[in-house]
């Protein structure tokens, strides 16, 4: 078996970005596995983060950029002896100005370049709104011509792709059905109705919070919402105080809920998201009520393993069949689980993935 060295030029530190985590992270022991080695090379380090998406000043926001562009231009020099046979690139391997630093890699060894929103389009963190014209969208493009193999996960995000390589796959984002798995829910006390996300997100919570408290109206004490992700979020209507996220306390939060959330609006952006929140939801064994945006009409097929809801009124509908009936919740919750498994899971795409990365090693070798 030929081994396989693949230069990973991630943006944050292991663990933190659920980009990361789903799209690269969680395939690291099957990698291993099939004898490819991660080089993993972050720019941003767990303290540097608190900082940087923080509302620290702008003088300590700059001293951390000019240590990651450091960092960054260090990990993409040239070299002569060590070498990768691939190099592994995120959504961006540096959050500030143009493509520089793909186009260095790009001398070391062929692209892998995998992404999973519409980042071509120009958004920024609230914490960083008044840096956003330091954010260069447009180099997007010219990543991915750059890249050997481009990886998108959803169709919307390859057609937008295909304009711009002659190379690219659909990989879905994936969880890993061994780590979110279904566990034994109670079926007394009331139906837990949760969401897991992050401030960020939150917003597409926010959209239905009025369907939800006329749920709550309507059932009272037999629901019971819970959140995590934004601790800061409360809503007394709801009964409701965000609880914060954790890698290890995620898994055990989702398989508590009966019923798993995934609200969207519908636009240019949203319709790039890969259904993340609605995939852990499933995998867990909740019964997963979704937005028909984008990716999440295929996730879900409505009525067969999970729901779908656009108006305040069908969401009214929708989550007011699952608390009233325990049997369906229960169908549609085994239902969502398989559908993950089958066609969702890190288990099912690693083979596609350890595919791409050798194909462009070997392309690589040949050259």
């Amino acid at each position: 078996m030929t081994r396989v060295r693949v230069l990973f030029l991630s943006l944050q530190a292991h663990g933190r970005s659920p980009s990361q985590r789903y799209r690269v992270e969680a395939f690291e022991p099957a990698l291993r596995a099939a004898g490819i080695e991660l080089i993993e090379r972050p720019v941003l380090t767990a303290d540097d983060l608190r900082v940087f998406y923080g509302r620290s000043p702008p003088p300590a926001k700059a001293r951390i950029a000019v240590k990651a562009l450091l960092r960054r231009a260090a990990s993409v020099r040239p070299r002569v002896r060590s070498r990768p046979d691939v190099v592994f690139v995120q959504r961006e391997a540096f959050f500030l100005l143009g493509a520089w630093s793909e186009w260095l890699a790009s001398l070391q060894a062929p692209i892998v370049y995998d992404f999973d929103d519409a980042i071509w389009i120009h958004a920024v963190s609230e914490a960083n709104r008044r840096f956003a014209f330091l954010k260069n969208v447009d180099k997007i493009a010219r990543i991915v011509g750059l890249a050997h193999t481009v990886i998108a996960g959803n169709d919307y995000l390859a057609d937008w792709a295909r304009a711009h390589s002659r190379n690219v796959h659909v990989v879905p984002t994936c969880v890993d059905s061994t780590v979110f798995h279904p566990a034994p829910r109670r079926a007394d006390g009331p139906v837990v109705i949760g969401w897991s996300g992050s401030p960020t997100t939150l917003e597409h919570y926010k959209t239905i919070l009025p369907a939800l408290r006329r749920v709550k109206a309507r059932y009272g004490e037999r629901v019971r919402f819970r959140l995590m992700g934004a601790p800061s979020f409360r809503d007394d209507a709801l009964g409701l105080v965000g609880e914060a996220w954790s890698e290890a306390a995620e898994p055990p939060f989702l398989q508590q809920m009966h019923v798993g959330l995934m609200p969207l609006p519908d636009d240019e952006w949203t319709r790039g998201k890969c259904g993340l929140k609605g995939l852990t939801s499933m995998a867990s064994g909740a019964a997963t009520v979704m937005s028909p945006v984008g990716v999440n009409t295929s996730i879900v097929r409505h009525g067969i393993d999970g729901l779908h809801a656009s108006t305040e009124d069908e969401w009214i509908g929708r989550l007011s069949e699952l608390v009233e009936d325990a049997s369906l919740r229960d169908r549609l919750g085994a239902a969502g689980r398989e559908r993950v498994v089958a066609h969702y899971s890190v288990q099912h795409w690693a083979p596609t993935l350890i595919d791409l990365l050798r194909t462009a090693a070997s392309s690589r070798r040949s050259a």
